[in-house]
C-alpha cells in the first residue's frame, strides 16, 4: 500500500492510465485496474487477518493522506455483521485497538441498515473518519430486474440520495472484502458508479470462473498464498482426521473394506 501511494498519491481527478503505467513499472503483476478507477487486489490466504488489514488500510490512508471516507463491501450477511462488530469500539476484535490517533475520535460506522437515518453532514453524529459497511448480496437483490438500489433513493436529510452524496465526496475509498464472490455482480456494477479515488480488493481466491475456466485477476499487487502463510506460522497446517463408518449389518472390523474409512470431510480414503 505504501509503495503504491508513494507512486500514485490517492486523490480525485488523477489520470487512471498514467497511474496504471506508473504502478505496472514497479509491480509487473498489475497489468490492468479492471475498473474505471485505480483498483488493486491483495491476494491473501484465508486466516491471515484480512479484517485487521482492512482496519490498517483505513488507519494508514487517514493518517498519511488525510482520507476520511471509506465504503466497505461484504459478500453476505454473516461477514457484514462480523465486520460491523470488529469496527465497533470496545469489542474483542476491534480493528483500531492501539491506534492512538483514532482512540479519541473513533471512526463512525455507517451501515446498510442505518445510513438513511442520519445526516452525514452533522459533526455531532459522525467522527472525522466515516466507514460505510454494506452487504453486496442485499444490493444485488435490490437491483434485480434493472431496478435502482435503495441507496440511490432520495434522502430527506441531505436532499439527495446517499449514493449521490458518496459519489460527490473528494476522498472516497472503496474496500471490497472477499471480492471474488461478487466481482461481476449487478450490485457491484452499480457501486462502481461511485467513482472512488481508490479501490482495494481482499480475497484468498484472485480469480473468477468463466466459461473457459478460471480467469485470474489482473490487478494483484500483493500475493500471500496459503503455503507461505503456513511456513510463516500465521496459518496452522491442516490435519486430516479419520473415522470408521460401520454400516448396520456389515462385516466385523477385520472384513471392513477401505471404502468404509472416511475422512472428516466426507471424502473416501483410498
Amino acid at each position: 500500500m505504501i509503495g503504491y501511494t508513494e507512486i500514485v498519491p490517492p486523490r480525485r481527478g488523477s489520470d487512471v492510465q498514467a497511474a496504471l503505467d506508473a504502478v505496472s513499472s514497479e509491480f509487473p503483476t498489475v497489468t490492468e485496474f479492471e475498473r474505471e478507477f485505480p483498483s488493486l487486489c491483495f491476494a491473501l490466504a484465508t486466516g491471515v487477518g484480512k479484517t485487521r488489514l482492512t482496519g490498517a488500510f483505513v488507519s494508514y490512508l487517514h493518517l498519511a493522506h488525510g482520507i476520511n471516507n471509506f465504503f466497505v463491501m461484504t459478500p453476505n450477511l454473516t461477514i457484514y455483521n462480523k465486520l460491523i462488530a470488529d469496527f465497533t469500539p470496545n469489542t474483542p476484535k476491534y480493528v483500531f485497538k492501539g491506534v492512538a490517533e483514532l482512540s479519541v475520535n473513533p471512526p463512525a460506522v455507517i451501515t446498510g441498515d442505518n445510513y438513511d437515518q442520519r445526516d452525514p453532514a452533522s459533526g455531532l453524529l459522525f467522527g472525522g473518519v466515516r466507514v460505510n459497511i454494506f452487504n453486496i448480496s442485499k444490493i444485488n437483490s435490490e437491483v434485480r430486474g434493472g431496478k435502482a438500489p435503495r441507496i440511490k433513493r432520495l434522502s430527506e436529510y441531505i436532499g439527495e440520495s446517499y449514493f449521490d452524496y458518496l459519489a460527490g465526496l473528494p476522498d472516497l475509498v472503496l474496500i471490497m472484502d472477499e471480492s471474488h464472490r461478487y466481482r461481476a455482480s449487478a450490485g457491484v456494477r452499480a457501486i462502481n458508479e461511485l467513482k472512488p479515488i481508490l479501490g482495494l480488493e481482499l480475497t484468498a481466491t484472485p480469480f473468477t470462473e468463466g466459461a473457459r475456466g478460471a480467469v485470474p485477476f489482473k490487478n494483484v499487487i500483493f500475493d500471500y498464498p496459503l503455503g507461505k502463510a503456513m511456513a510463516d506460522g500465521f496459518v496452522k497446517e491442516p490435519r486430516w482426521s479419520r473415522r470408521r463408518t460401520l454400516i448396520r449389518g456389515s462385516s466385523p472390523r477385520s472384513a471392513l473394506s477401505k471404502s468404509s474409512w472416511k475422512t472428516a470431510s466426507g471424502c473416501t480414503r483410498a
